[in-house]
This record gives C-alpha cells, sequence and structure tokens, in this order.
C-alpha cells in the first residue's frame, strides 16, 4: 500500500543548485514530453485568460477595445510568431546547456550581460507580484462567493509559500514530481471543462459578427499576445539547458506553448464577447466571478488557481538564476526566498492598467535583445559558444572591459524603433502607476518590425567588424 502510494505521491527531495555553470551530460534529462509539458503547463492560467480578455475590453476597462474576429485572429498570429522565436532560444539553451543571461555573454559580453539581467530580474520580481496578486484575489473571491470567508492576506501568504517550495525544488523536481503526475491531467481537464462551458452556451457566428469602432489596431493587439511568450524568453534557457537534445527542447516548447497560449488567449476573447462582466475595477475578480457563475465552474477555477502557481515557481526560480549571473556566490535559495518575499510585498499595490503597459513594455525592451542574441548564435558564430570563455577575463568574450558595445547599441536601436511605432505606450505606463485613465494606445505594433531591426542591424555590422579585423590580421 506505501509503495504503490510513493509512485504517486511528490517526493520531497533537495537537488543540488545549478547557477551559471554549464549543466554536466548526467542532469541533461528532460525529453521531448518533459519540455511539451512543462510548456504547456506554463501556457495555461488565469492571467493568460486575463491578458486574452484586454484584447477585446473596452478601453474604459483597460482593455484595446478589438472586434472578437480580430482578436483571435491575432491569438492566432501573434503566438505562433512568439512562440516560434521562444522555442528558438529553448534550442539555443539546450545546446549550450547554461542559463539564458548566462548564454547572453557571447554577444553582450560578460559584464554587458549584466544589463539585462537587472532588467529581468526586475520583470521577473513584478511578475511573480502579478500571479500572486491574481491567485489570491480570485481564490478570495471564490471563497467568499461560496463561503462567505473572506481572507484575501491569507490566500496571498498560501500562495506564497506554495510557489517558493516549488522554486526552492528546482524544474527537474517540479516537472517530473507535480506537472507529470497532478498538474497536467487536472489542468487539462479543468480547461476542457471551462471550455466547453463557455462555447456550448453562445453562437460562434454571432460572437464574429461583433464589431469595433474605436479598437486599437490589429498589430497593436498582436504586441499583445506576442508579449506572453516574449516574457519567457529572458529565463527559456533557465529550464532548457537540461534538455537531452535540442530538437527536443525546440518541438517540445513551441507545441506546448503555442496549444496553451492560444487556447487560453481565445478563452479570454470569448469569455468577455459572451459574458457580462459586471465591475470592471478589479479584472482579476471579474474574471474569476463570471467563470464562476456562467460555468457554474468553481471547480474548474480552482484547479486553473492550482496550475497557476507553476508560474509563479517560474517566475521566482529564474529571477534566482539571473541573479546568480551578476552575484554568483551567492545561494541560489536566498535569491528565491527574497523574490518570493519582495513579489509578496508587491502584491498589495498591483492594478489592472500597470499589469497591461508591463505587459507590452516587456515586449518592447525584450524582443530586440533577442533579435540581437539570434543573430549571433544563428548566423555570426553558427551555434557554436566556447563554454570555457563564458567566464574568462582572457576569453572572446571579454570585449572592451567586459563589454559588446555594438551588441547593446543594436539592442537600443530596436528598442527605439519599437516606441517609435507605438508613441503612447510609455506615457500610458506612467500614467496607470500614477492611477490616472490611459489613453486608447495607437501605432503600428512594434514586435516584429523591432526583432528584424536589431537582428538584421547586428548580423550586417558583427560581419563587417569580423571582415576588416581579418583583413587587419592579414596585412
Amino acid at each position: 500500500m506505501l509503495g504503490s502510494l510513493s509512485k504517486i505521491l511528490p517526493r520531497v527531495e533537495i537537488p543540488p543548485e545549478r547557477g551559471p555553470e554549464p549543466v554536466p551530460p548526467s542532469e541533461q534529462q528532460m525529453t521531448f514530453r518533459q519540455h511539451f509539458v512543462l510548456w504547456f503547463n506554463l501556457g495555461i492560467g488565469l492571467l493568460v485568460i486575463l491578458t486574452g480578455a484586454l484584447l477585446v475590453l473596452p478601453a474604459e476597462d483597460h482593455g484595446l477595445g478589438m472586434a472578437p474576429r480580430q482578436a483571435l485572429l491575432a491569438v492566432i498570429v501573434g503566438s505562433a510568431i512568439g512562440v516560434f522565436l521562444l522555442a528558438l532560444m529553448s534550442y539555443a539553451g539546450a545546446r549550450v546547456h547554461v542559463p539564458t543571461m548566462v548564454l547572453l555573454r557571447p554577444v553582450l559580453g560578460i559584464r554587458g550581460s549584466y544589463v539585462p539581467s537587472f532588467l529581468n530580474f526586475l520583470q521577473l520580481v513584478g511578475w511573480t507580484a502579478f500571479e500572486l496578486w491574481a491567485m489570491a484575489w480570485a481564490a478570495n473571491h471564490v471563497a467568499k462567493t461560496i463561503f462567505g470567508f473572506d481572507a484575501y492576506i491569507l490566500w496571498l501568504l498560501i500562495f506564497a509559500v506554495i510557489c517558493t517550495s516549488f522554486a526552492l525544488g528546482g524544474p527537474i523536481v517540479v516537472v517530473r514530481q507535480w506537472m507529470e503526475k497532478f498538474g497536467i491531467w487536472v489542468m487539462t481537464a479543468a480547461s476542457l471543462w471551462l471550455t466547453y462551458s463557455i462555447v456550448s452556451s453562445f453562437n460562434l457566428g454571432d460572437v464574429l459578427a461583433q464589431t469595433s469602432t474605436d479598437g486599437a489596431p490589429f498589430w497593436v493587439g498582436i504586441d499583445l499576445v506576442i508579449a506572453m511568450p516574449i516574457s519567457w524568453i529572458p529565463l527559456i534557457a533557465d529550464y532548457s539547458r537540461f534538455g537531452r537534445s535540442e530538437g527536443g527542447a525546440f518541438a517540445g516548447t513551441w507545441l506546448g506553448y503555442f496549444l496553451a497560449n492560444s487556447w487560453f488567449y481565445g478563452l479570454g476573447v470569448l469569455l468577455v464577447a459572451t459574458v457580462t462582466l459586471g465591475d470592471m475595477s478589479n479584472p482579476a475578480v471579474a474574471i474569476a466571478g463570471a467563470i464562476i457563475v456562467f460555468t457554474a465552474g468553481w471547480l474548474a477555477l480552482l484547479a486553473t488557481l492550482a496550475v497557476e502557481t507553476d508560474q509563479a515557481f517560474a517566475d521566482i526560480y529564474s529571477a534566482a538564476v539571473t541573479a546568480q549571473n551578476v552575484f554568483s556566490r551567492i545561494p541560489q535559495r536566498v535569491f528565491v526566498v527574497i523574490v518570493a518575499l519582495i513579489g509578496l510585498v508587491l502584491a498589495s499595490f498591483l492594478n489592472m492598467v500597470t499589469y497591461e503597459i508591463f505587459m507590452l513594455l516587456i515586449g518592447s525592451v525584450f524582443i530586440s535583445l533577442f533579435g540581437v542574441m539570434a543573430a549571433d548564435f544563428f548566423v555570426v558564430r553558427r551555434q557554436e559558444y566556447e563554454t570555457a570563455d563564458l567566464t574568462s577575463r582572457e576569453g572572446a568574450y571579454w570585449y572592451l572591459g567586459g563589454v559588446n558595445w555594438l551588441a547593446l547599441v543594436c539592442w537600443a536601436a530596436g528598442v527605439s524603433f519599437y516606441h517609435l511605432l507605438n508613441p503612447n505606450l510609455l506615457s500610458n505606463f506612467v500614467d496607470g502607476v500614477q492611477g490616472l485613465a490611459p489613453e486608447i494606445l495607437t501605432g503600428y505594433g512594434g514586435s516584429l518590425p523591432s526583432f528584424i531591426l536589431a537582428f538584421v542591424l547586428y548580423a550586417v555590422l558583427s560581419q563587417l567588424l569580423l571582415r576588416r579585423n581579418a583583413e587587419e590580421g592579414l596585412s
């Protein structure tokens, strides 16, 4: 009896920490299936539904006001583009077997990689806070609706403890002992029930016939969809470095996350298009209430919340790994606890305006960076990085004082181009932080153009620089 239970119940184990150093071959264990399970789980959650809802919510409710047909098309196109870029970086992580921020050392320089490390640490702390905020508000709403029990802070503490425990365990333990055995099955069953409940209650033709006259441009919607997978790019190699093969990491990541991202963004669109949400002062509560009332599915909501802990785990764990790129001597577990505590405090001060613009700002900063990274890895260095030089001041990746200024300039050019195409994005974020009503977002969508610009600019200039250096060496 006890033997049977031990095969099902998660084991409590303390694995060795893996910081900036390459993962040894004995620990390169993640298969295609496990990459798929990880990213399918991470692509599903309440915040993904919430972000999909933002595509069609009107401007007064902090949304983009798109028509459902246009929004659903944006979901498919944006997911295909964003998840492809995510999978490319998963491939690179599985080939070099180091975390993402260490993977940036060959292109930015050892010290240059500290810049995205700082930015990534900030965004992951922010994501941790948003995840805890959404889970606690939604769970508290369920408790109040069903049992009359109101204790937001208690729920916040419960989710913080669970997610911190996962982060201390690490990805191999979480994938094998939680996601494969429980998470994916609970989440899939809850998601199918939620989907059936929504889709069976309306006429799809009527929904697709809905129009909008004041919505944001189509490519701004694409940016909001791309922002979700792009937000994972700065931490993708933290997990794919444990992969057995590059192909398995690429395929498992793309298939798992594309299915989940498209599915749950689409649910968010359909939910708003078919349900009266009521008071939108806290959209997390409004969405949770709609799921409970509309589907009679509070069990499905709680199951979805349970799976949401996977996303917060990933944010906390990768924030700790990112910090170790700069402070390698500090134990990973110390950073795990610090990030969880900061996220817990920040979760008390969030609102939906800052969340939406926060999503778009993430895209503006990181998609250009990984345009530069992709050019360096796939074009300039042809997928070959020297791991011995990743930590050496005498090696090829030290550049000028530890910084590759060419890469930083190309990155800055991509970010600037993004904001040139979307001129009121930054001002809207400032207004949101101050609690002011945002303007309608205008622009042409900056994700794909800024990625292409950064990619081409760095690839061309690097090749010219290499050619010049070769000519000088011959002379």
